[in-house]
């Protein structure tokens, strides 16, 4: 993918915070990062529009910290690549994270995490396992085939989901001992973002979707942390717009958390 500088988009970080620190050191200690964006192309979303995506240099020598630190700016992790959308005529895509230990469940969702007690969870590291890939392009198969996303290549699965610098945990969720989910999270130093989730769509009456994010929030909510990061809400995407129903949430809208 070609990309051209996006100037001046710049951001000084610090790299001497400590795990769960957002405090700044030095100016001498700062480190000047570059931003670039992509040319037009067309969007993931709508029908009929363009995109345009904003990375942070892929040369960098980036690192958790710095991930942690653009993650309160809007930005999100896809394999070794930090991006935002920068769309110069829409605002669709709203960044939007969840106050753990704020959240308040819905009925729907007292029901679900009801109805799904006979589901085991269990935490794997971020390593390339058989089982996983297959009910991951089961899911994509049945869910986005013409996304682009379903090659069947493990490397590129785990290109995706994973990257050197990042701590990734894959969580997954069994009944009967059955791999029936998968929530991929990174840990930030305020909290948790979730990566990926994908599942069994031959189990839709159990909303695993929506369990997976109701389990990452009392995760995050165990570890202490404050944040879950659910990547970008679309209000006008049906695919997007569950996110709006994990409240109180908060949104990145003009450089500011806000709540909605």
């Amino acid at each position: 993918m070609s990309i051209t500088e996006f100037n001046p988009e710049i951001l000084y970080y610090s790299r001497i915070m400590k795990d769960h620190d957002s405090s700044y050191g030095s100016p001498a200690d700062a480190v000047r990062l570059s931003f670039y964006a992509t040319p037009e192309h067309t969007c993931s979303y709508f029908t009929g529009r363009n995109a345009i995506t904003l990375f942070a240099d892929p040369d960098a020598e980036l690192d958790n910290q710095t991930y942690s630190k653009l993650s309160q700016y809007g930005f999100r992790r896809s394999g070794k690549h930090i991006y935002r959308p920068a769309c110069p005529t829409c605002s669709a895509c709203i960044p939007a994270r969840i106050p753990a230990g704020k959240f308040k469940p819905r009925r729907i969702h007292r029901r679900i995490w009801k109805a799904n007690q006979d589901i085991d969870v269990d935490m794997t590291g971020a390593e390339f396992r058989g089982e996983q890939h297959a009910l991951y392009l089961k899911y994509i198969q049945s869910r986005h085939p013409d996304g682009g996303m379903n090659d069947p290549d493990p490397d590129k699965y785990m290109e995706f989901l994973t990257c050197e610098w990042s701590i990734t945990k894959f969580v997954e969720f069994r009944h009967r001992q059955k791999l029936v989910a998968v929530v991929v999270l990174d840990e930030l130093n305020d909290g948790l973002s979730a990566v990926y989730t994908f599942f069994d769509p031959d189990y839709p009456k159990r909303s695993l979707g929506t369990l997976g994010v109701l389990w990452s929030i009392e995760f995050t909510r165990e570890l202490g942390l404050d944040w879950l990061y659910l990547g970008y809400l679309i209000k006008e995407c049906p695919k997007m717009n569950y996110k709006s129903n994990f409240q109180p949430q908060q949104s990145f809208i003009q450089g500011a958390w806000v709540y909605e």
